[in-house]
């Protein structure tokens, strides 16, 4: 599942016409890398919510046939329903297995490929990176393979994870956040989760898509 249904406030005016997922870095749309790279890793099923322009994105997209992918949407009222609502809304289309959640926000290289692999025996498992400059103090650290709440060395919640469905199931429809639901679930000892250290950021800003335009140049 690709999380696509955020406004981008903080990246007005540039998302009053064009959705976050849209924007392109070094000439390519973020949530095209995102398809691309799940094509490549063998994935063949995709879902994507919607909500904020999310007519353009499915208009870009089409049926996935380009990528060679089948791709359904899971459109949200005005306003969008945050990550765990959107999750909630889009679990009949998901399946009973566990499945991969990746917002279509943030620019990386990991390997998606290794989600595959991953032999999940907890409802979460997370991709944990490095603080970024703008997000210093973290949000959760790693011991052994399980996700904490405190600890001295904490790390950033990248945005990407294998969620079984379980962790959803009995939440009521509607608008809610995800952080208290990972929250709960980490204070029962049921989320494991890495710590990747290649390219990841979050496109959150104009200051920090100017930042990935040049990290993407550099690269080429």
């Amino acid at each position: 599942m690709i999380l696509a249904a955020g406004r981008g406030e903080r990246l007005k005016p540039l998302t009053d016409t064009t959705p976050k997922p849209l924007i392109e870095v070094g000439g390519k749309p973020l949530i095209v890398r995102h398809l691309e790279r799940l094509a490549a890793a063998g994935f063949e099923e995709v879902v994507i919510n919607l909500a904020w322009l999310g007519e353009q994105i499915a208009r870009h997209l089409g049926r996935g046939e380009a990528f060679g992918l089948d791709i359904r949407y899971s459109q949200e009222p005005p306003g969008a329903l945050e990550t765990a609502g959107g999750i909630v809304q889009a679990l009949s289309m998901l399946g009973d297995a566990p499945f991969l959640a990746v917002s279509a926000d943030v620019l990386t290289d990991y390997p998606f490929e290794r989600a595959l692999e991953i032999d999940i025996t907890d409802p979460a498992h997370l991709v944990l990176v490095d603080n970024p400059p703008h997000h210093p103090s973290g949000d959760f650290s790693l011991d052994a393979g399980r996700v904490r709440a405190g600890g001295a060395q904490r790390l950033t919640y990248s945005g990407i994870a294998v969620f079984d469905p379980v962790l959803f199931a009995g939440l009521s429809p509607g608008r809610r956040a995800l952080r208290p639901v990972l929250e709960e679930a980490i204070a029962e000892g049921r989320v494991g989760g890495e710590r990747y250290s290649g390219i990841w950021a979050d496109i959150g800003t104009p200051e920090r898509l100017a930042e990935a335009q040049q990290s993407v140049a550099d690269d080429d």
